[in-house]
C-alpha cells in the first residue's frame, strides 16, 4: 500500500486527474469535478483487483477527444472518447502479444528503446518540477531518492522519494518562515 498505491495515486491525482479536470474545462464543459473523481475512484477499486488500478481522467486522452478535431459540434464529441475506449479494450486484449513480441527482442534493446522514448518526457518533467526556485531543493530530494531505488521495511522507492520530498519541503518552508 505504502510502496505503490498512496505514490500512484499521488502521481494520478496530479498528472492525470487535476489537469483532465482543467481540459473538461477549457474545452467549455460543466462536468462536476467530485462525482467524477469519486466515480474513477469507485471504478478503480472495483478493477484493482484485475489490474485496472490506473483509472483517471487522461488528461492526454481528454484534450485529443475534446478539441475541434474530434468533431466540430461540442455535442457529438463524446464518440471520439467512445472510439478511443474500444481502442484501449483492443490494446487491452491483445496486450499478451504485444508483451510476447517485446520479450523476443533483446532485454537491453527494450530498454535503451524505452529509455530514449521517455527522455523528453524526463526533461521536460524535470524542467517543470525545478522551474519553481523555492520548491527545487525538494523536487530534486524526491527525483533522487524515488531514482535510488531505495527500499527500507519493505516499501519501494516511490513512497520514500515522496516522504523526503514532502520533508524536505515541509523544513525549507518552516525555515524560510522564521
Amino acid at each position: 500500500m505504502l510502496g505503490v498505491a498512496l505514490p500512484l495515486f499521488v502521481v494520478t491525482m496530479a498528472s492525470q486527474n487535476v489537469p483532465g479536470v482543467a481540459v473538461i474545462r477549457a474545452s467549455g464543459y460543466a462536468v462536476p469535478v467530485s462525482p467524477a473523481i469519486g466515480w474513477t475512484g469507485v471504478a478503480n477499486l472495483l478493477l484493482a483487483p484485475f489490474g485496472g488500478f490506473a483509472l483517471n481522467l487522461a488528461a492526454i486522452t481528454a484534450a485529443i477527444c475534446m478539441g475541434p478535431e474530434a468533431h466540430p459540434d461540442p455535442a457529438r464529441r463524446y464518440m471520439a472518447a467512445v472510439w478511443a475506449g474500444i481502442f484501449y479494450l483492443l490494446v487491452g486484449l491483445f496486450g499478451a502479444t504485444v508483451a510476447g513480441l517485446f520479450a523476443a527482442f533483446p532485454h537491453a534493446l527494450v530498454v535503451g528503446i524505452a529509455g530514449i522514448a521517455l527522455l523528453g518526457t524526463l526533461g521536460g518533467s524535470l524542467a517543470t518540477a525545478l522551474r519553481e526556485e523555492d520548491e527545487r531543493e525538494a523536487a530534486l530530494v524526491t527525483f533522487l531518492v524515488t531514482a535510488s531505488g531505495l527500499a527500507l521495511l519493505g516499501i519501494g522507492a516511490a513512497f520514500w522519494g515522496l516522504t523526503a520530498g514532502v520533508v524536505v519541503r515541509w523544513v525549507l518552508s518552516h525555515r524560510d518562515s522564521r
